[in-house]
C-alpha cells in the first residue's frame, strides 16, 4: 500500500484502515484519493457569479441544466469509483507519449497454427495475447527503463528487475488489471496457462488483492472488441503499457508484391519522464520484429 499511496500522492497517516486490525487496504487509499479529489473540487472556481451578470442555476455543479426524459442515475463506488481515481491520478501525473506500429503477424499466426498442432500444447490457450506477452517480456530485457518506477518523494528512479505483467480484463465488476508475477521467467506455454488462469479468474470476480497489486508493465487487448488502435492510459506507478489492436487480413506489401495479410497495430504509451523516445520506439519495434519474423528472436536473447 505504500507505493500505492506515494503514486498518488495520499499521506498513508491520514487514511483510516478498515481492514483485520485497522489495517490499510487498497480500497482505503483509493477512497482517500477519491475523497481528496472531490474536496479539491469543490473549492475551484466556477467562473462569474450572479452579481457579475450571469443567473446562478441550482442545478448541481457540473451538469448540464436540462431535464432528460427516461434518466437513470448510478452510483459512482466500488470497481468504477477506484478505477476513476487511479486513472485521473494518471492522467494528471505522469506525461503521456503514445506510439503506434502497424505490423504484419502473419508469421505469428502460423506459429499459433503450428503450436497447436504439437503435443506439448494440445491443452494450451495460444492466443496472439500469448505471443505479445511473450515479445514483451523479452523486448523490455533490451529496454529496462520500460519496466520502472518514479519515485518522486525519493527522488530516485527504480528500476524493476521482475516483470509482473498486468493484463487488463474487462469484467462484470469493471476493469480490473491483475498482474502475472515475474512472467519474464515463464517459457510460452507457462505464460499461456497464466494468462488463461488470470482471465477466467477476474471474468468470474474472484481475484485476490495480491493479483491486483504490485504489477510493472501492462497489456491492453482491444483487439477483442475489434478495435485497431487507441492511446491506452497508464497504470499508476507503471512506466508504460501497450494496446493491442484486431488481427485483421489487408492487403499488405509482401515479397514486392501486394497480398493479403494478416495485419496489427499496436499502440503503446509510456511515461516521458521514465523513457525516452528512442528507448519506446525500439521497445516498441522490438515486439514488433517478433510479431512480423518469430525466428528474430534468436538475436534478442
Amino acid at each position: 500500500m505504500r507505493k500505492l499511496a506515494r503514486d498518488l500522492g495520499i499521506v498513508l497517516d491520514s487514511v483510516d484502515g478498515t481492514g483485520p486490525g485497522r489495517l490499510i487496504t487498497r480500497e482505503d487509499v483509493l477512497d482517500a484519493l477519491a475523497a481528496r479529489d472531490g474536496s479539491a473540487a469543490g473549492t475551484v472556481d466556477s467562473g462569474p457569479r450572479a452579481s457579475e451578470g450571469v443567473v446562478e442555476s441550482d442545478a448541481p455543479a457540473g451538469r448540464n441544466p436540462v431535464q432528460v426524459r427516461g434518466e437513470t442515475r448510478i452510483p459512482i463506488k466500488g470497481v468504477r469509483k477506484h478505477t476513476a481515481a487511479a486513472m485521473v491520478a494518471s492522467a494528471f501525473t505522469a506525461p503521456h507519449v503514445t506510439e503506434f506500429l502497424t505490423v504484419d503477424v502473419t508469421p505469428t499466426m502460423e506459429l499459433i497454427g503450428r503450436l497447436k498442432a504439437l503435443r506439448a500444447f494440445a491443452d494450451a490457450r495460444i492466443t496472439p495475447l500469448t505471443i505479445v506477452a511473450k515479445a514483451v517480456c523479452i523486448a523490455v530485457r533490451r529496454q529496462p527503463s520500460l519496466n520502472s518506477f518514479w519515485d518522486g518523494a525519493a527522488n530516485e528512479i527504480v528500476q524493476y528487475s521482475a516483470v509482473n505483467l498486468g493484463i487488463a480484463a474487462a469484467t462484470p465488476r469493471g476493469l480490473l488489471v491483475p498482474n502475472i508475477k515475474d512472467a519474464g521467467e515463464l517459457s510460452l506455454l507457462e505464460l499461456s496457462v497464466a494468462l488463461k488462469a488470470l482471465t477466467e479468474t477476474a471474468r468470474s470476480g474472484r481475484t485476490s488483492p495480491a493479483d491486483l497489486t504490485g504489477g510493472t508493465l501492462s497489456i491492453t487487448n482491444i483487439g477483442v472488441f475489434g478495435i485497431d488502435a487507441g492511446t491506452p492510459i497508464l497504470n499508476p506507478g507503471e512506466a508504460a503499457i501497450l494496446a493491442v489492436g484486431a488481427v485483421r487480413r489487408a492487403p499488405w506489401e509482401y515479397e514486392d508484391q501486394v497480398a493479403l495479410r494478416s495485419v496489427m497495430t499496436l499502440s503503446l504509451s509510456f511515461d516521458h519522464r521514465l523513457v525516452d523516445g528512442e528507448q519506446g520506439s525500439r521497445f516498441l519495434a522490438d515486439i514488433g520484429t517478433i510479431l512480423s519474423d518469430p525466428g528474430m528472436v534468436l538475436t534478442m536473447v
